[in-house]
C-alpha cells in the first residue's frame, strides 16, 4: 500500500492523450485486470475490445450506470477592455446566483463583469474560501444564458475548442438532467446496441446521479494523500436502484460500477437511497462494501481517480496496468479507451 502522492505518478507520451474520441463510439479498447492470483490460467492483464464487456458480465449481474449530463456551462466573454475572458459554472446556489471559476482571474474580481453578448453580462459578486467565485447573471438568466453562449467543458487536456461533434460524444447515451461540468467518461463508450445485448442476456441495470465537478481534475499537491482537500459532489440514489442492489446482494450476484462517479456515489452513500453531498476520498487502505467490478478509463498521474482505482485494485497490479497500457500505446483520459477491473 502505497502512502505518498509521487507513487502515483507516471509518464505519459502526450501523443497518447486522446484530443478526440474514436472513430466510432464503442470502438475503444478495453484493459481487462484481473485481481488476486486465481486467473484461471489466464493473464492478469488482457488486451481487449470495449465490446468484450458482453462476455465478461454475467446474466443478473447489475450495471449501475451514471446518468448525469454535462452542462453547457464554460461562458466565453469580454471583459470592458474587450480583451477575452471566460467563466466556468460549478454549482447554483440557493439564492440564485452561481459558485464558478474562469480566467483571468482579475477579471473575476468582485463588481467586475464580463460580457457575453448584448444581452447577457456575468458579475462577480464575492470569492469563496476556496478560491472560486460567486457570480450572478444581468440580462439574460443563467439557463438562458448557457443554451445561447454556453459551451461544453472539455477537460483542460484537450487541446482545442469543442466542436458539434463534441455535443454527442461527451455525452453519455444514457445523460438525463443537466448537473455536471465533466462527463463520467467511462460511460462515453456504451452503445445502444452493447445495452441492448446486455440487457437481452439478462444482466441488470440501475443509475444514480452524481454531478461532476472540476475538482474531479485537480491533481493532489500534498505529499501525503491524507491530507488533500477533497472537492464535495451531490449525488442521488432512487430508490429503485437501491432496491435492485439488495436484490442481487440477496441472489449472491455481483455488482459492476461505470465509472468512478458511480463507485463514490455507492461507497458514499451505502446503496441506500437518497439525495446527500460526499467528499469521500477512496484510497489503498479504503474496505469498499458495494461495488464488486469497476469499469473506468485511464486517469491523471496523482489524481484522486488513479488513487481510487489503486484501491480498488491494487497499488501494484493498477500501475502495473497503468505502464501496460503505455506500452501498448492505449489512448488516455476522457476521449480515451478504457479499462475492466475483474
Amino acid at each position: 500500500m502505497s502512502q505518498r502522492t509521487s507513487d502515483y505518478d507516471y509518464i505519459l507520451p502526450p501523443e497518447l492523450i486522446a484530443q478526440t474520441p474514436s472513430a466510432e463510439r464503442g470502438a475503444s479498447r478495453l484493459l481487462a485486470l484481473r485481481r488476486g492470483a486465481d486467473t484461471q490460467g489466464r493473464s492478469a492483464i488482457e488486451d481487449l475490445a470495449f465490446g468484450a464487456l458482453l462476455g465478461l458480465i454475467p446474466a443478473g449481474d447489475l450495471v449501475v450506470l451514471n446518468t448525469t449530463k454535462v452542462r453547457h456551462a464554460r461562458l466565453l466573454g469580454t471583459r470592458p477592455s474587450g480583451a477575452p475572458a471566460e467563466v466556468l459554472l460549478l454549482t447554483p446556489r440557493a439564492d440564485g446566483s452561481w459558485e464558478a471559476m474562469g480566467k483571468p482571474g482579475s477579471a473575476l474580481k468582485p463588481g467586475k463583469r464580463i460580457r457575453l453578448g448584448p444581452d447577457s453580462e456575468v458579475e462577480t459578486v464575492g470569492v469563496l474560501e476556496q478560491g472560486t467565485r460567486t457570480v450572478k447573471f444581468v440580462g439574460l438568466d443563467a439557463t438562458a444564458a448557457m443554451a445561447k453562449y454556453g459551451h461544453l467543458p472539455l477537460p483542460p487536456y484537450i487541446e482545442r475548442r469543442d466542436t458539434p461533434a463534441d455535443e454527442e460524444r461527451y455525452q453519455t447515451v444514457y445523460a438525463e438532467r443537466e448537473g455536471s461540468v465533466a462527463a463520467p467518461t467511462a460511460g462515453l463508450h456504451f452503445t445502444p446496441a452493447l445495452l441492448d445485448a446486455l440487457r437481452a442476456k439478462g444482466v441488470r441495470f440501475a443509475s444514480v446521479d452524481l454531478e461532476v465537478g472540476a475538482g474531479t481534475f485537480k491533481p493532489v499537491e500534498t505529499d501525503d494523500p491524507a491530507d488533500h482537500h477533497m472537492h464535495v459532489e451531490r449525488y442521488e440514489v432512487p430508490a429503485e436502484t437501491a432496491t435492485a442492489i439488495a436484490e442481487v446482494r440477496a441472489h449472491g450476484a455481483k455488482l459492476w460500477a461505470v465509472g468512478t462517479t458511480v463507485v463514490r456515489t455507492l461507497e458514499a452513500s451505502g446503496g441506500t437511497a437518497g439525495r446527500g453531498e460526499t467528499q469521500i476520498f477512496i484510497r489503498p487502505g479504503y474496505t469498499f462494501q458495494v461495488v464488486d467490478h469497476l469499469i473506468t478509463n485511464f486517469h491523471l498521474p496523482r489524481s484522486t481517480l488513479l488513487m481510487l482505482v489503486a484501491a480498488f485494485a491494487g497499488y501494484d497490479a493498477t500501475m502495473a496496468a497503468y505502464r501496460h497500457a503505455i506500452a501498448e500505446r492505449y489512448r488516455f483520459y476522457s476521449y480515451g479507451d478504457a479499462m475492466v477491473i475483474l
